[in-house]
């Protein structure tokens, strides 16, 4: 039994691992990789292994990072079953064809400038066609379900609590006469976030493959984060400014809306307009609404009681480019938000462009940026920033609040640890962090077990 990974190790993006066990290869999650566009491109063009031996694929959650290399793998030969919750599954029929549109745009843009320097163009990892033959693939789980993804492997997907369907999959697996259990966490959620339930623990694992997004740091408690947006929305209202929320379309914008749903029923807030700038968030938020499954029972007892936290008054879903661009001419405070959440691309570049130079203004970062995004330069506080190859001062007051991360901080990655059967844990896998974030978790969880702790290396083969 081996696990080798071919992306989302010593990185936070193109989440794809096999564990060969019996002869088979299940594959877990198969991502895109997001970062530099040349580096994007001629990695999302190939899949680093024959797709074709590939039995079964299980996805953790739908975010693109994590799902969006699913089109790729089908077109290049994948034909089995592709396992996910019914949540994620939903969530994908309206990603996988938003991810397809937005690669479509940039490689139109990378093309034209290639055109210039009289090159060869090139084309897009996958198009609109292979998502359709890849979501046929698709095969909806219920959460706590024993499903039998191979001879001799069963899967059962709980609730990891990071976004709407995301799971932590339990594979079972029959080796020699013998149960082996392994434990994947795909994104670790946090307890006590909006909408969601918290996330569910395993009890005994033999191997878990842990991520460590955020293994190195500790977030503000997660029930610090309505009044920590209150705070940041008052004091940019208080000097007539616009707050911009670079948002991922799927988690984040629901949670934000859904505070601010709150703040505004208490009264804390004056009536200012909210905008969510983002068609994949229209559609995405629709999704939400058929999921009342994935809630917690605070925004279950909201939805009972015929209140709607996704479409109060306040909020106007932007769904054409031309409503868009008039927001440009807006004089009066406001909050938009946009995608995409790393500010890589999307309609929220338009709106850096032309507000971040105002000192009125408030950027709001509320997810992780990776490395090498426009994100992750606002988050690192650079006096500029270039857009569309413009320099653009940032005069406008840049605010990190990590108490709205959807990952778990290291100090709750080391309580869900803690809470497994400790005696049946042979070896714990870090992945899904870049490299400090790693080693930092990596080294508290040395000095508290006495077995190995492993950081694979991409392509690495390590025996089970």
């Amino acid at each position: 039994m081996q696990f080798q990974s071919f992306g989302g190790v010593q990185e936070v993006t193109g989440s794809m691992h096999i564990i060969s066990v019996n002869g088979k290869k299940i594959l877990l999650d198969c991502g895109l990789f997001q970062g530099r566009r040349a580096d994007s491109i001629q990695r999302n063009s190939t899949i680093p292994f024959d797709p074709s031996t590939i039995h079964a694929v299980v996805l953790s959650h739908a975010h693109i990072d994590h799902s969006g290399n699913l089109p790729n793998l089908v077109s290049h030969g994948y034909r089995g079953p592709i396992f996910s919750t019914h949540a994620t599954l939903d969530l994908c029929n309206v990603m996988l064809y938003d991810s397809a549109y937005l690669q479509e745009r940039d490689i139109e843009y990378v093309n034209k400038k290639r055109l210039r320097r009289k090159e060869p163009p090139i084309t897009t990892p996958y198009d609109v066609v292979d998502v359709t033959e890849s979501l046929q693939h698709f095969i909806g789980v219920n959460y706590h379900y024993n499903i039998a993804i191979a001879p001799g492997i069963q899967a059962i997907f709980y609730d990891a609590g990071h976004i709407l369907g995301s799971s932590i999959t339990l594979l079972e697996i029959e080796e020699n006469g013998k149960t082996v259990r392994i434990g994947f966490s795909g994104d670790l959620g946090r307890k006590n976030m909006p909408i969601l339930k918290d996330p569910e623990y395993l009890n005994a694992v033999d191997f878990l493959i842990m991520e460590s997004t955020y293994g190195g740091k500790v977030h503000e408690p997660a029930d610090n984060m309505k009044e920590s947006l209150y705070t940041v929305i008052k004091r940019t209202v208080d000097r007539n400014g616009k707050v911009i929320i670079p948002s991922f379309s799927v988690g984040r914008t629901q949670e934000v809306i859904y505070l601010l749903h709150e703040l505004f029923n208490e009264g804390r807030l004056p009536a200012i307009p909210i905008y969510v700038d983002s068609p994949l968030a229209v559609n995405a938020t629709e999704v939400f609404r058929m999921h009342p499954e994935c809630f917690d029972a605070e925004t279950l007892k909201l939805l009972h009681a015929n209140g709607d936290p996704f479409g109060f008054h306040r909020v106007i879903y932007v769904h054409s480019v031309e409503q868009s661009k008039s927001l440009n001419d807006l004089k009066q405070s406001c909050i938009i938000i946009s995608a995409s959440g790393m500010c890589e691309g999307g309609r929220i570049v338009h709106h850096l462009a032309n507000n971040i130079e105002n000192p009125n203004n408030t950027i709001l970062i509320v997810g992780f940026q990776a490395e090498n995004t426009l994100g992750r330069r606002l988050v690192d506080k650079v006096p500029e920033i270039s857009i569309f190859g413009d320099v653009y001062k940032v005069n406008a007051e840049v605010v990190v609040l990590n108490s709205f991360s959807a990952h778990a901080g290291q100090d709750e990655i080391l309580e869900y640890i803690s809470a497994l059967d400790l005696s049946k844990l042979k070896k714990i896998l870090l992945v899904h962090g870049e490299i400090n974030q790693s080693l930092a978790l990596q080294k508290e969880l040395s000095a508290r077990l006495s077995i190995p702790i492993l950081i694979p290396q991409k392509g690495e083969a390590i025996d089970l």
